[in-house]
């Protein structure tokens, strides 16, 4: 499979062409259960039809760039109330929103963190957890959603 940037890039065009915003990509290996979910969002919000006319723009694209081997399903949807978060400028957007993540390399042991984003800097966010700030480096978060508010 493409690396997970080149896959990025090589959707982002079809997205955009259809006036969405590429939000982020996860690609979940599972043998012939394999999912490529691909999260797109507008100032707008995002409907059904939309997700549609995305899935049909990024399927002719992969079905001509052959960048998955094997079989997968294609996914496209809002990233919704509990977005996933994907990258330095995401988490900036939601300075001051709470947040769950978990890091690559343990922190002080730890690799899961629930807190708020006090502040992005420089490739480095501050999350303030249970009244401590901790210290994380943006392209060391495997995985990070935003807590909904309810």
């Amino acid at each position: 499979m493409a690396k997970h940037e080149e896959l990025e890039q090589m959707i982002r065009p079809a997205v955009e062409a259809t006036g969405f915003e590429l939000w982020g990509i996860e690609y979940l290996a599972q043998g012939k259960h394999s999912v490529l979910r691909i999260f797109i969002d507008h100032e707008n919000g995002i409907n059904v039809d939309d997700c549609a006319e995305v899935s049909h723009q990024v399927s002719g694209v992969l079905d001509l760039e052959d960048p998955i081997k094997g079989l997968y399903n294609l996914e496209v949807s809002s990233p919704g109330m509990d977005r996933p978060l994907f990258n330095e400028q995401q988490f900036a957007r939601y300075v001051g929103e709470e947040v769950e993540l978990r890091v690559a390399i343990p922190i002080n042991g730890r690799r899961k963190f629930k807190g708020v984003i006090e502040q992005v800097n420089n490739g480095v966010m501050t999350l303030l957890v249970d009244g401590e700030s901790h210290e994380i480096i943006c392209q060391q978060v495997d995985k990070a959603n935003l807590v909904a508010k309810y």
